[in-house]
């Protein structure tokens, strides 16, 4: 029997979407109780940026999967907030590279820790072997489709 005889409700994508969007709104919710003024997609910027700092606004489109009227209007926003800062690149000028200010390298363990927080209390009673079939299960469904 194929694997996609579905009943209404059961289609992978929208259990998905329905977690992804729970744990979305945790972690703003735990954000906001530390006083934090970032939104989700804002730290998955910066989370970007401290894994490599000064990064093209080019591949950080890349690596969140965004598009660029997206990643200029969230660079646009963590500058107003003097979280990043643009600077035009040493090898190629119409390259800007955003790179973190003190700031944002201060909220990093913070909202790391937060983060943590946020995922141990989604995957309570979740057994280690489930998390680890569904991270397979998730990596074919994206390899099959990429």
């Amino acid at each position: 029997m194929p694997n996609n005889q579905f009943k209404r409700g059961e289609l992978y994508s929208v259990i998905n979407g329905m977690a992804s969007t729970a744990v979305a709104r945790r972690l703003q919710k735990n954000f906001r109780q530390a006083g934090l003024e970032i939104t989700i997609e804002q730290w998955s910027i910066l989370y970007h940026l401290w894994k490599e700092d000064c990064l093209s606004q080019q591949e950080l489109c890349n690596r969140t999967f965004r598009d660029k009227p997206s990643i200029t209007r969230l660079i646009d926003n963590l500058e107003k907030q003097k979280l990043v800062k643009r600077t035009a690149s040493k090898s190629d000028r119409r390259i800007n590279l955003v790179c973190l200010t003190d700031a944002a390298k201060e909220l990093q363990q913070l909202t790391i820790d937060l983060a943590n927080q946020t995922m141990n209390e989604a995957l309570t009673g979740v057994l280690k072997d489930e998390i680890e079939t569904v991270k397979k299960v998730f990596q074919q469904v994206y390899d099959n489709l990429k």
